[in-house]
């Protein structure tokens, strides 16, 4: 395939269709399965979030959003660039999916297709129809991921349409896929064209000829030019293709048409756009998602101006629920960066780097906000601007006014799940923290008036409420540059979720101003002990584990037991690097190899440290379907013994101590993720885990090491 040069703006327009998805996803959520007459009838035409209107929260758990920005990291996961297959992308589904917990709708096509991949059915054979049947193959959840697979590759629809297919096929078939080709391709064309025709046209181009949705798009595009009017061409959808049509519980041919006859009458605007898709009806958010991207990417950033603000309320937060926790709670811009990089090792370029000295909220991506909201929100506005009397780059304006008798103004950014995820009807969000005790978070700061600043974080207490710990208080001079540096307090945080963390602003007088935030971030090593019998009761705490087994328990001990298979739990994000976990009082109660894992990236991707009933202590390397063993020691270990388990990652070296044994390897497949418990076919117990610096990691020569196992 001839490389495609990258258009200028590239991150740009990802970062729009990103937005994009998630705005439209979102917009269309309450009402989804609603008929166009039901939706007239109790809320008028949609050109507004209404999620108010039915006591909802706007950013929540949905399998649009979750299934499109997981799957497409297949291409970070199997490294094969464009040659991609279907299987490898069944692949990521098992590492990310938590059977009947995440990613994915769990009443529909995608539940079949994924049930079928656990049980060892291979991609494509497990979307076909020969497999599943006509009727599931060609519901619409082929189009509803695509979108990431299109924005890896910007000017490229060939490209585009081939991975998608990969994609695609691993739970449908048929029609399913031959929409979900066009819609991939005319998103990677709206890069380089306006023009709804061409992209139409590159669409049609993907598929064959005499195909329905061939057939379906001809039939609208001649309707658009006859009616003039999307009202009469949706009754004529309706009439001909409608849901009586088609078998299923949401078949994408009536969707498919809907949304093309939207990008035929409002491509170029796209609050009409979001007005006509989500008023026609039926599959409002998959509908709406789609078409959001697709017109952003056309537009950029700008589709955005001139209409209801779709954006603020958003504020670019998007929750992800897989089983790599540490992406589940996100922001657009991460998204987009993270996508850019994929579509960049396409075309051989190398990863762009997170800006200013790799910041986790940099604001650089025009009106980003990455999640930063003022609480409370009528003292404070937060936007993103140059700061043209400092260094000229973008970052957080703050324009506060503070009242010295009035509490702080807080300006914060979600670093764990809200506190409505506890009452989510459709799927938890399955997630852990982003921030650790232990860890040291920066921002710098610019005030125009004088206040004060401190770094803070909010905690969930005992009784899952929030508690706010703080840093110590600074000055801002006006026009100064400040540095504030804040390491969280691990003997006052414990192991407690931070919920978010950002600034406290207050003053001695009551003023008008502005703050700069240039960036905000945190590194370096957490410093906690996981206990299960402190907060074991709580909500938060319980779900701040990745739970990927059939049981989970927080009692004396954690327990963990996998009926069939193997299981795991895990904790941490994939920020963790280089760290030293210790596992008290392990045991083994019953079953097939168990034990600890680190570096955890998903329920199939980790180093682990497992013991076997055949009295061998190994440390393997669990990659997808394979178990690779990298050092092996014989081990009689005793189901009434609980044991002290030590292991150490320092770069590509990793170490693993259970009594007087010790356990060395070098392998560079994963450099970075949590700790889990991995049980199979049994359960496990354990009292608690320390996460720490490495130390012993330090003290080996590795040279004598390997000369050794030479």
């Amino acid at each position: 395939m001839e490389p495609i040069d990258l258009p200028a703006d590239y991150l740009e327009r990802v970062y729009a269709g990103v937005l994009g998805k998630v705005i439209g996803v979102y917009l269309g959520r309450p009402f989804e399965g609603w008929t166009h007459q039901e939706i007239l009838a109790d809320l008028g035409h949609i050109r507004y979030y209404v999620q108010e209107k039915f006591g909802l929260p706007l950013i929540a758990t949905d399998d649009d959003i979750s299934g499109t920005f997981t799957f497409v990291r297949a291409l970070e996961e199997h490294d094969v660039g464009v040659d991609i297959t279907a299987e490898q992308v069944g692949k990521t589904w098992l590492n990310h999916i938590i059977n009947g917990r995440s990613v994915i709708s769990w009443n529909g096509t995608e539940r079949t297709a994924y049930l079928n991949l656990r049980k060892g059915v291979t991609a494509p054979w497990s979307g076909s129809m020969k497999m599943n049947g006509r009727t599931a193959a060609e519901q619409i959840g082929a189009q509803i991921y695509i979108d990431g697979w299109a924005m890896v590759a910007p000017a490229n629809p060939k490209l585009a349409a081939k991975l998608a297919e990969a994609a695609a096929s691993v739970s449908h078939d048929g029609v399913a896929v031959h929409a979900a080709k066009v819609w991939a391709a005319m998103e990677a064309e709206a890069f380089v064209s306006k023009d709804v025709d061409h992209l139409l046209n590159t669409g049609l181009d993907a598929i064959p000829p005499d195909s329905l949705i061939a057939t379906l798009i001809a039939d609208i595009r001649r309707w658009c030019e006859e009616d003039g009017d999307w009202e009469k061409t949706r009754q004529r959808i309706e009439d001909e293709y409608g849901y009586d049509k088609y078998p299923g519980f949401c078949h994408v041919v009536p969707n498919h048409g809907i949304m093309v006859m939207t990008l035929i009458y409002a491509g170029g605007n796209f609050h009409e756009a979001m007005h006509i898709v989500n008023t026609c009806g039926w599959d409002t958010d998959c509908n709406s998602g789609n078409v959001a991207c697709l017109v952003a990417i056309m537009h950029g950033v700008d589709a955005f101006e001139g209409g209801p603000d779709w954006r603020g309320p958003v504020a670019d937060r998007v929750l992800i629920s897989s089983a790599d926790g540490g992406y589940s709670i996100n922001n657009a811009a991460r998204i987009a960066h993270d996508i850019v990089n994929m579509g960049r090792k396409l075309t051989g370029k190398n990863a762009l780097p997170r800006p200013k000295g790799g910041a986790q909220y940099h604001f650089t991506l025009p009106g980003s906000v990455q999640g930063f909201s003022s609480q409370p929100n009528d003292d404070a506005v937060v936007r993103q601007d140059i700061d043209v009397d400092g260094d000229s780059s973008p970052g957080l304006a703050i324009t506060v006014h503070i009242n010295p008798h009035k509490e702080p103004i807080e300006i914060v950014t979600p670093t764990f799940a809200p506190q409505h995820a506890r009452q989510t009807s459709y799927y938890e969000l399955v997630g852990s923290p982003l921030v650790y005790p232990g860890q040291n978070l920066y921002t710098i700061l610019r005030a125009d008036e004088h206040m004060q600043a401190r770094l803070l974080i909010k905690v969930y207490t005992s009784n899952d409420e929030l508690e706010t710990i703080t840093g110590d208080v600074e000055d801002l001079s006006p026009g100064e540059t400040k540095y504030l540096r804040w390491n969280i307090p691990a003997g006052q945080v414990g192991s407690r979720p931070i919920k978010s963390a950002g600034v406290a602003l207050s003053a001695a007088s009551d003023i008008h101003g502005t703050v700069w935030m240039d960036s905000f971030e945190w590194e370096d090593f957490p410093d906690l002990t996981l206990r299960a019998d402190v907060h074991g009761t709580n909500y938060f705490y319980r779900h701040s584990f990745v739970n990927g087994a059939d049981k989970f328990r927080l009692d004396e001990k954690f327990i963990v037991a996998q009926k069939n298979g193997t299981g795991i739990v895990s904790y941490g994000t994939r920020e963790w690097e280089d760290y030293r976990a210790v596992f008290q009082d392990f045991v083994v109660n019953i079953g097939g190899p168990s034990g600890v894992a680190v570096r955890v990236q998903g329920l199939n991707r980790y180093y682990a440290l497992l013991f076997s009933p055949s009295d061998r202590v190994t440390l393997v390397k669990v990659l997808d379907d394979q178990i690779i063993e990298l050092y092996s020691e014989t081990f009689y270990w005793d189901v009434d013994t609980s044991y002290t388990i030590t292991m150490e990652m320092d770069g590509i070296m990793l170490w693993g101590k259970v009594g007087d044994i010790e356990l060395y390897a070098e392998d560079s497949q994963f450099l970075e993720g949590g700790i889990g418990l991995v049980v199979a076919d049994g359960s496990l117990a354990v009292k608690s885990i320390e996460i720490s610096r490495p130390r012993r990691l330090m003290e080996i020569d590795w040279h004598a090491m390997n000369a050794m196992s030479e």
